[in-house]
């Protein structure tokens, strides 16, 4: 079988699965599991199957004509490169590391099927994206993964949370997806196609007209389906969906997206030096701000929510100092470290009964009950910390390095403009969420796993299903660091190594950020053992996934919001002093969109509501009452009395003979 051959097999396989899951799921509930993991587990295979023999080496192109458009044609288009051909196998195998899971995650769950299908056909849609070598192609992926993610965000549809979360999920990624569909076209009008390798050509080349209008619009795509500023606030509030859903989103598919796409059409975007910037800035304010955010959070899911939007400003960040090589290993390394922290936080609050960290700082030996998940997340919070040797410290040591190159005047292919400023934006915010980044994780692992109080509830060993996936996911976290001399022969050839000075400089910031945030630990360790709080599963034997919604639940009517908990005994709460309560909203983005969008649409809503029922409809109803009361005078004259219409007639009568005397006299 040829290569072009098993990679159009590698998304074809999941979207059958799906396809047989929506059809069969209900009637035969015995091949909903092997339907939902062998078609994923296959494409996985098969991904891997076409990064070996692709290896590295010449882009592999193949194209068919999909439809004639009268103007510029859309095509099938595959493309297969470096880049393209890693991301696929993240894709695949998180994306059957997360079915496997959930088979015993919501094993109890009366709407598996659906959620197992859509789950593959959401893994099909990214694998599309990765693979497609035309816009248009693209674009059917990118969309078909924000009604996926709508579902599945939705799919505990019985909490308030997670309604609101769906339907917020949905309309902010849309808000983004309207200026990159105008985008698209534009370059399309520009480049004369669709295809990306032509569009990348005429971008080289100098050929495109508008090449900061394009790159802005397009940007706007990204920050909504990537989750940076100031589109981001839809990801800490889809964590009221499934935990596996959450490790499918923020580790290999729909944020994962925005920066492929940017690393795909880096030339368009190196084309404008303004787009560079404002892509730099954007990178750096995503990064700060959603790690202090982190800091504040009570609910587990929702740190690791905001730790995702701040590690996507690292790749974005790269980008902006072209270097997508930096970009796509922080993508890969990222992506396997978040689907383990994902999933053994699926295994925490299972154990705990809670999804909250004040509850769990509560509870003594939680660790001991759930071993695989302590020592696994216990390195993948080390890889998130950029700890070395593993992976996150060499894929965030390549970024941070890029960086440095630009800021002083080493990067290639981008405007020597762009080069300072984005350098040294990208490089300070860098270091300055190392340090921020180090702390939460370290507040993560302290109050999880290192409570004092009662005893954690033991329920026993978690299923096979669950913890064996956590162990597949730690060998890429703990070793992919070592790729980072041999990637640069499946990318663009820049050395991704360590550099002396940023490693020292970050690995000094984690560290400091560390110690501080265990030094906070120490002291309000105290004030949380004196301090009664916390909120747990009603059901605490029950099904993972019934722990979770119940966690849900809870949360709000027991601390008063679904973000932070009023704990004196937070170390986050001690160190961000009088900004902890504005970190812990999100810094009020979500009441400034209400008063800027919702508010206004709403009240125009309302005003568009009083003029159709008061101004458009009176006339309607003007125009009905005319005939009626007309009909009602006329109803009042046939009284059935045949005198009376004798009368009438006379009357009648004599007043045409008087009216025609007079009109015959002239008077």
């Amino acid at each position: 079988m040829s290569t072009t051959t098993t990679a159009v097999l590698v998304p074809l396989l999941p979207f059958l699965g799906a396809l047989a899951g929506f059809l069969t799921g209900r009637r035969a509930p015995g091949l909903v599991r092997p339907l939902a993991v062998l078609p994923t587990l296959a494409a996985a295979v098969l991904a891997i199957v076409v990064a070996c023999r692709q290896g590295g080496g010449a882009a592999l192109d193949a194209a068919t004509r999909l439809t004639p458009t009268g103007s510029v044609p859309v095509d099938l288009a595959l493309h297969l490169d470096g880049f393209a051909v890693l991301v696929a196998v993240l894709v695949g195998v998180v994306a059957t590391c997360v079915q496997l899971y959930s088979t015993a995650y919501l094993r109890d769950d009366p709407r598996y099927p659906s959620y197992a299908a859509l789950v593959s056909l959401f893994t099909a849609a990214m694998l599309l994206v990765v693979y497609t070598g035309d816009l248009m192609v693209l674009l059917v992926g990118w969309e078909i993964m924000g009604i996926c993610s709508y579902f599945l965000v939705g799919h505990y549809w019985e909490t308030e949370a997670a309604r609101s979360a769906s339907l917020k999920a949905f309309l902010v990624t849309k808000l983004g997806d309207v200026p990159f569909l105008i985008g698209i076209f534009a370059l399309a009008a520009d480049a004369g196609t669709f295809r990306i390798n032509g569009i990348i050509a005429t971008a080289a080349s100098g050929g495109l007209d508008h090449p900061t209008l394009v790159a802005l619009l397009l940007l706007a795509g990204v920050a909504g389906k990537s989750a940076q500023f100031p589109l981001h606030t839809w990801l800490p509030d889809a964590m009221a969906g499934p935990t596996p859903v959450s490790a499918l989103i923020h580790a290999a598919t729909m944020v994962a997206a925005g920066v492929y796409l940017v690393a795909r059409l880096l030339p368009v975007f190196a084309a404008s030096a303004a787009a560079l910037v404002v892509l730099a800035v954007m990178a750096a304010v995503t990064m700060v701000g959603s790690a202090l955010a982190a800091l504040a959070q009570d609910d587990i899911k929702r740190v690791l929510a905001y730790s995702t939007v701040g590690q996507l400003g690292y790749m974005t960040g790269a980008l902006a100092v072209g270097d997508r090589g930096a970009a796509v290993f922080h993508l890969i390394s990222h992506g396997a470290f978040k689907a383990l922290l994902f999933l053994g936080a699926g295994v925490i609050i299972h154990a705990a009964g809670t999804n909250s960290l004040a509850a769990m700082a509560r509870m003594n030996g939680l660790a001991k009950r759930i071993p695989d998940a302590y020592w696994t997340m216990t390195v993948a919070l080390l890889a998130l910390a950029a700890i070395p040797p593993f992976s996150g410290f060499f894929s965030k040591e390549a970024v941070l390095g890029a960086a440095e190159h630009a800021a002083t005047g080493g990067a290639h292919g981008i405007p020597a403009a762009a080069a300072g400023p984005a350098g040294w934006t990208v490089l300070i915010a860098g270091l300055v969420t190392a340090v921020l980044t180090a702390g939460y994780a370290t507040r993560l692992w302290l109050l999880a796993f290192h409570g004092k109080g009662a005893e954690a509830p033991d329920h026993g060993r978690e299923p096979v299903a669950m913890n064996g996936v956590l162990w597949v996911l730690f060998v890429p976290t703990a070793a992919l660091g070592l790729a980072a001399w041999k990637l640069p022969d499946w990318f663009d050839g820049r050395s991704l190594t360590p550099g002396l000075t940023t490693s020292v400089l970050s690995t000094g910031c984690a560290v400091a950020g560390a110690l501080v945030m265990y030094a906070a630990w120490r002291r309000t360790a105290a004030l949380a053992a004196r301090t009664p709080l916390g909120a747990v599963a009603a059901d605490p034997d029950a099904s993972p996934a019934v722990s979770e919604i119940e966690a849900i639940d809870s949360h709000e009517p027991v601390y008063g919001t679904i973000a932070a908990a009023p704990d004196p005994g937070d170390p986050g709460r001690l160190i961000l002093g009088p900004l902890h309560r504005h970190a812990a909203t999100g810094f009020h983005l979500d009441a400034v969109y209400s008063t800027l969008f919702v508010r206004p649409t709403r009240a125009a809503a309302r005003l568009a509501r009083f003029l159709d029922r008061e101004v458009v409809d009176a006339y309607v109803r003007g125009a009905a009452t005319a005939p009626g009361l007309l009909g009602a005078a006329v109803r009042r004259a046939q009284t059935g009395n045949v005198q009376t219409y004798l009368g009438a007639l006379l009357a009648g009568s004599v007043v045409l003979a008087v009216t025609a005397v007079l009109v015959a006299t002239g008077a």
